[in-house]
């Protein structure tokens, strides 16, 4: 390598320097911030490292140090962590090293200033160009030459080879900006540490400006400072919770959650026995962007004896919980503790288990206490919970008491109803407690199957995020009554128990003489549509509409075959049930002209089906056919 090379940041860096700049954060302030917690995380790695490599001897006073120098006009912000080597400056600060801060940027641009993002994607180093037009590095790993970097912010940057007597880790100097000044101010810096990095476990030391003119004592005698520690060094999250105050917790969240709002719910604890260990947990306000993105960075901070595991642990909540944000220490974790044993140690087992059952409490204590929150929480993140009834077996019976859907007494999507609710305002004849699975809630609301049951006086419920079926599965029944799907099986209300399986022998003669009178009507129909349909029926569901789609007993909804197709490809084709309301005058007439006229009955087959698979959702088979015999019709 030259001594000194100049290169081009990539293009997407150069774009995400702009946004840092001029829109993205609200406070300049934190700048500060996001540098020493990149110098904290390089401590975490070099005492790690220090651990599993015995080669590499650890520093006996990790530290970081800030150095104002008002004649200078620059910060300092000096570390002695794991440093960088060439390539590694290279790829974290030059390049995006990841798909991840392109998607960042398309979101930025997307919804325009949105602080709660920052951080995400490690764009923190470069906050300092907020306040600096010149930033200058030094840095330095164990076993690798020192590399310098310089740079304007302004589209490129110089590197090289650095003084060959530079110590371990990186020095940062920030040649400020004009009008920023208060922060070679001592009181400013040590405001600023106070508020955004208190917890931090290293000794954050101020070292006095050396431009400084000296102090003298009484005597007249030159006094010069000492450097001085000036934040607390004790994790917040090892403090009791008498001693966090609510404005400290909630900074604490925004830090590591990169999120501009304050937490929904804390959940701070220290646990005894068995396995020992402390843990601060938080329910953001609002899901993250990125929550159902297969990529998002999920999973809790891990510390062993106040080292840094990992900061994206998943293996300490299940993957309905991946919204949970927090930090776990535990002084039971072996410290050269890998990722491969993380999977497996039974310390880990014991402490999800734990957390699990704290987040849970914490979920049913805001619904019994705080139903605002609740509601919000469930906004945003009920779909996640429906997973955990469907995969959490062990605490299905406590998560399908926190989940809830839009019904027939809905008058948005946003009104929903719990399975307790539901079942407290059953009409007594009601047996079995009914849902509807669709795309969306003006569909399901819209569903011609819901008119006999409107007609009861029966509540459904609208199933329409694609979890919900498999919530069904899991749950079965509630308080001794059946889940029952609208769309799927026979169902006769009038009938004595209300589920179209008892009826006494008046009405059993009544249906038998019914099916006979239609029979040619169904036999027409289903003999037209025998590769497409399983069979052909009169309704007992239907009042108002000619006909409707239903899956048998036990096949797949409309609803959940589209899902199913949409993630793969080979599902076999599930023949539906064409019901026809013997009571509309379009099916009596029908009745009339299918022995007379089967061409026009044909017609008229080809349309009626057409009308239900356009009710349930689906396609008609033949676009075209349909809309010529609808235009023919309307002319006539």
């Amino acid at each position: 390598m030259e001594k000194t090379e100049k290169k081009a940041f990539q293009t997407e860096v150069s774009e995400l320097l702009h946004l840092v700049i001029h829109s993205l954060y609200s406070k300049k302030e934190v700048f500060l911030r996001e540098l020493i917690s990149n110098a904290s995380d390089a401590i975490d790695r070099a005492k790690f490292e220090a651990l599993t490599d015995k080669t590499m001897e650890p520093d006996s006073e990790y530290c970081i140090r800030l150095t104002p120098n008002r004649a200078g006009g620059t910060l300092t912000v000096c570390d002695n962590g794991i440093g960088m080597t060439a390539e590694e400056v290279e790829r974290n600060i030059g390049t995006v090293a990841s798909s991840g801060t392109r998607m960042f940027l398309k979101a930025i641009k997307e919804k325009g200033n949105a602080p709660e993002m920052i951080g995400q994607f490690g764009v923190g180093f470069y906050a300092a160009f907020m306040v600096a037009d010149k930033v200058e590095m030094v840095t330095r790993r164990r076993g690798s030459d020192a590399v310098s970097w310089v740079s304007d912010g302004n589209g490129e940057y110089e590197i090289g080879v650095g003084d060959s007597d530079s110590a371990y880790g990186t020095t940062i100097k920030l040649h400020l900006r004009e009008g920023m000044s208060e922060f070679l101010d001592e009181w400013r810096i040590r405001e600023i540490v106070r508020r955004y990095s208190d917890y931090i476990a290293y000794p954050i030391v101020l070292v006095p400006d050396p431009s400084a003119e000296p102090e003298k004592d009484k005597d007249g005698n030159e006094v010069r400072k000492e450097p001085v520690t000036v934040n607390s060094m004790k994790a917040i999250w090892k403090k009791s919770k008498s001693e966090v105050t609510g404005e400290e917790s909630d900074e604490f969240y925004r830090h590591i959650a990169h999120d501009s709002e304050a937490p929904l719910a804390t959940i701070h604890f220290s646990a005894e026995g068995a396995t020992e260990f402390s843990a601060m947990l938080f329910i953001p306000s609002s899901a993250p962007y990125d929550m159902y993105f297969s990529n998002a960075r999920t999973g809790l901070q891990l510390y062993a004896r106040n080292v840094l595991i990992g900061d994206d642990i998943k293996e300490l909540l299940p993957h309905y919980l991946c919204f949970v944000k927090g930090v776990v220490d535990s002084s039971d974790l072996p410290l050269n503790v890998s990722r491969e044993m993380l999977q497996d140690d039974a310390v880990i087992h014991r402490i999800r288990k734990v957390l699990v059952g704290k987040v849970i409490s914490c979920i049913e204590d805001m619904r019994e206490k705080k139903p605002e929150d609740f509601a919000r929480f469930s906004r945003e993140f009920g779909r996640m919970i429906k997973e955990g009834v469907h995969s959490d077996w062990e605490n299905t019976d406590r998560l399908r008491d926190l989940v809830s859907f839009p019904s027939t007494l809905s008058d948005d999507e946003t009104r929903t109803v719990s399975f307790k609710e539901y079942v407290s305002r059953m009409p007594s004849s009601q047996k079995e407690i009914y849902y509807i699975s669709a795309d969306t809630f003006a569909a399901a609301k819209n569903s011609p199957l819901l008119e006999s049951f409107a007609q009861h006086g029966y509540e459904v419920l609208f199933f329409t995020d694609p979890i919900d079926e498999f919530v069904a599965e899991r749950v079965n029944e509630y308080d001794g009554k059946k889940l029952r799907a609208v769309d799927r099986g026979e169902i006769n209300l009038d009938a004595p128990e209300g589920d179209g399986k008892s009826e006494n022998e008046e009405s059993k003669k009544e249906t038998d003489e019914k099916n006979a009178r239609f029979k040619p009507l169904t036999d027409f129909i289903a003999e037209r549509f025998k590769d497409s349909l399983r069979s052909v029926r009169l309704s007992n569901r239907l009042t108002d509409s000619a006909c409707c789609l239903v899956a048998d007993e036990f096949g797949y909804t409309a609803h959940m075959e589209r899902f199913m197709r949409s993630i793969r490809q080979d599902v076999p084709k599930n023949l539906r049930v064409l019901e026809i309301n013997p009571n509309h005058p379009l099916i009596q007439k029908m009745l009339d002209n299918v022995a007379s006229d089967p061409a026009k009955s044909g017609d008229w087959a080809d349309l009626l089906y057409g009308q239900a698979q356009l009710a349930e959702g689906t396609p008609v088979d033949n676009p075209a056919r349909f809309n010529k015999l609808v235009s023919e019709l309307m002319l006539k």
